[in-house]
């Protein structure tokens, strides 16, 4: 694909260079043309030397050259233009810009090219900025429900009339509304510390499933609160990542399992070595996530259609991938008949 896309664009250089020989050539001949015409009207008188015709001639040449340039000018130039209006456009924060450079030049690959790669990145900012609209929307509601939620019940505490279990109820929930925010709040910083990195730090020799036994630990309360069964197959794996950052791939994908599998459903879990990786497969049964949904999962900001819907706030998945980006490896999700897999795959000699 790339040596087709090389040979291409070496295609539109030496057409453009092909051109460009063509004015030169057809600008001499006009040139030569024009001193003979000239020479046999007696304007020019027949016993010039051969120095000053061929002076006269590149001087007629070059006048002819940028008469010519000057006039088909225009014409080369307007896919330029028109790109970098569209880019303008775009800069400015017209996220509807587009380019189409019309035929016959949008018949060339290389011009396709360009215009593919310019409107997907267009399209891809357009609905990036969509999901951020709405991701600031939403977690604006959401940010805001705890918070009303714990001035409520902080202004019923005050009541002189309650029980002592109601004081303890209204405790609990302000508790649990206050952990919310704290996620929330910790979430949004994490995708943004992570985002800003680029090389991977503190990397040390580390025991994969061991990590991936501590999260399903700490979130004991969560799965055994909806009766969920748990099929673990974890094979002893080491490989070489930044630990901190790895726990909260298996946290959010374990997380993201148990909040979508139906109650007394299954995980499942498995850590192993294959070809070299190591290989971490979190499944979950439940509705399966839409095929449309599958291939924009990992954008930061998405959240599914459907069964996912309103549940997470569209972090923890772009979390996961960057971090698995960082550590060179890559991560996948398959939904389909009632099974749901997210696989990560680690390489095992370190990055």
């Amino acid at each position: 694909m790339k040596q087709e896309k090389r040979k291409n664009r070496m295609g539109l250089t030496l057409l453009v260079a092909a051109l460009v020989l063509v004015i030169q050539i057809a600008s001499l001949l006009v040139a030569v043309g024009l001193i003979l015409v000239l020479i046999r009207t007696g304007v020019l008188p027949e016993e010039l030397s051969s120095v000053s015709t061929l002076l006269m001639m590149a001087g007629f040449s070059m006048v002819t050259s940028v008469i010519v340039a000057s006039l088909t000018g225009k014409i080369y130039m307007q896919p330029v233009n028109r790109f970098v209006d569209q880019m303008n456009r775009l800069a400015a924060g017209d996220l509807k810009a587009r380019i189409r450079f019309g035929r016959p030049i949008s018949a060339h690959p290389t011009f396709q090219e360009v215009e593919d790669s310019f409107n997907t990145a267009a399209e891809e900012l357009e609905r990036t900025e969509l999901l951020r609209s709405g991701f600031i929307n939403d977690f604006s509601h959401e940010f805001k429900t705890p918070i009303v939620s714990i001035a409520g019940f902080a202004k019923l505490l005050r009541r002189e009339d309650l029980t002592q279990e109601q004081r303890m109820e209204y405790l609990a929930i302000i508790e649990e509304e206050s952990l919310r925010l704290s996620h929330m709040a910790t979430s949004v910083l994490e995708l943004n510390k992570i985002e800003n990195q680029t090389i991977l730090t503190n990397v040390r020799r580390c025991n994969v499933a061991e990590q991936v036994r501590s999260a399903i630990l700490l979130l004991e309360d969560k799965w055994t609160k909806k009766s969920l069964e748990l099929e673990l197959a974890i094979s002893e794996c080491e490989t070489e990542v930044n630990e901190e950052l790895l726990k909260h791939v298996w946290i959010d994908l374990l997380d993201n399992a148990i909040k979508f599998s139906e109650e007394f459903g299954c995980v499942w879990v498995t850590v192993e070595e294959k070809d070299a990786q190591v290989v971490v497969s979190i499944a979950n049964t439940g509705k399966d996530i839409p095929p449309e949904s599958l291939k924009r999962i990992f954008n930061k900001f998405y959240q599914a259609d459907g069964s996912r819907a309103t549940q997470g706030n569209g972090i923890g998945l772009a979390i996961v991938k960057k971090v698995v980006d960082l550590h060179k490896g890559s991560v996948t999700v398959s939904s389909q008949g009632g099974r749901t897999v997210f696989t990560v795959r680690l390489p095992k000699s370190g990055m």
